[in-house]
């Protein structure tokens, strides 16, 4: 009740601009969601950025969580999971082209990206910023695990929610994510229903896509025997990693499972008992599997012990729309973002001329 309470009078004040919503002249796209815990942001986030930098300057932000380092920090390609966070090095690393930053105040973080005069920007994506509301997004995508229904949780700290389920009317789009691929029309009915949207808000459903297994070091072929034969270590330190093993059980002949907390921070000492865990497994045909995020994590552990990441694989996710509805989302996104990115351009060419 305490918490609820707080976060409505916080709310509040924003609704009657008794705080203040900082707004740029440029598109903002916030993906954020409702619950602490996984709902798929980065994938998510991922595929924003893949559709819009083949026409556009885009550039990505986050608060960088779990960082070491505090403000303002342009990332490169050789930043590390202490300096911007994990998410962040895995957007770099999928995207080096474009300039990705952190930063824990938004609002700053934006003016710095914007100042910046090596990059040019059309459109910003921000990650995990659907309570940040110090800054007004242009599009406010709310992202929900289908697999983990709003409706019948409670506010933090007894439940998930970090607000009152109404927060919902302030997305523009809504996003069912980790559905069944077969998820029938029906039930898709039944969610709609259960949402009450709003005429300007927009429903959409996704699943994830798992890719091949891939090799920890560049340089190794992709794994290519039949698993039912191999008996695999998986390691995860996400928020929700049942899908991952749902997908992996029916394909493999045994799973020994060492889940961790979402975002943990590997040590040596973790992967030394990694290596025990894997030579006791008996059979011969064994390997490693762990996520795409988990794997930035392992991978900037010091003192790594000899030849680990040569039986290590990865398996990379990407999300897919049901029902056709990618053509929409992304004729949606692509429009707002070209009809409103010179907007930017015009404000800043006019102050420079008053200069």
């Amino acid at each position: 009740m305490l918490y609820g309470l707080v976060v409505s009078i916080r709310n509040f004040m924003y609704d009657i601009n008794l705080f203040k919503e900082h707004e740029f002249n440029i598109p903002i796209i916030s993906v954020g969601n409702l619950t602490a815990g996984g709902t798929g942001k980065t994938p998510h986030a991922e595929y924003i950025i893949s559709i819009l930098k083949k026409n556009t300057h885009v550039a990505y932000l986050s608060r960088g969580y779990k960082r070491k380092t505090k403000g303002f920090v342009m990332t490169t390609i050789q930043s590390t999971i202490d300096d911007i966070g994990d998410e962040a090095v895995q957007i770099k690393q999928k995207f080096p082209e474009i300039p990705v930053a952190v930063c824990e105040k938004r609002e700053v973080g934006i003016k710095k990206l914007l100042a910046d005069p090596h990059h040019e920007i059309d459109a910003i994506v921000l990650d995990d910023a659907f309570q940040h509301r110090s800054v007004k997004a242009n599009i406010n995508i709310l992202l929900i695990d289908f697999t983990r229904e709003i409706f019948n949780d409670y506010l933090l700290p007894y439940g998930r929610l970090r607000e009152s389920t109404n927060a919902k009317y302030r997305a523009n789009f809504i996003i069912y994510t980790k559905c069944p691929p077969t998820l029938q029309p029906i039930d898709q009915r039944v969610i709609k229903n259960k949402l009450d949207l709003r005429p300007y808000q927009n429903l959409f459903f996704t699943t994830i896509v798992y890719g091949e297994i891939t090799p920890a070091e560049k340089g190794l072929a992709l794994f290519s025997d039949n698993m039912r034969n191999y008996s695999v270590l998986l390691i995860t330190g996400i928020a929700n990693a049942e899908p991952l093993t749902n997908y992996l059980k029916p394909q493999v002949g045994e799973i020994t499972h060492l889940k961790y907390p979402d975002h943990y921070n590997y040590t040596a000492a973790d992967l030394e008992k990694f290596n025990e865990t894997f030579q006791q497994i008996e059979n011969p045909s064994k390997l490693i599997i762990t996520t795409e995020k988990d794997l930035v994590r392992l991978k900037s552990v010091k003192d790594q012990p000899a030849n680990f990441f040569k039986q290590l694989y990865y398996i990379p996710i990407e999300i897919r729309f049901l029902d056709r509805a990618k053509d929409t989302f992304n004729k949606r996104i692509l429009n707002y973002v070209t009809e409103n990115r010179s907007n930017y351009k015009v404000h800043s060419a006019k102050n420079k001329i008053q200069r």
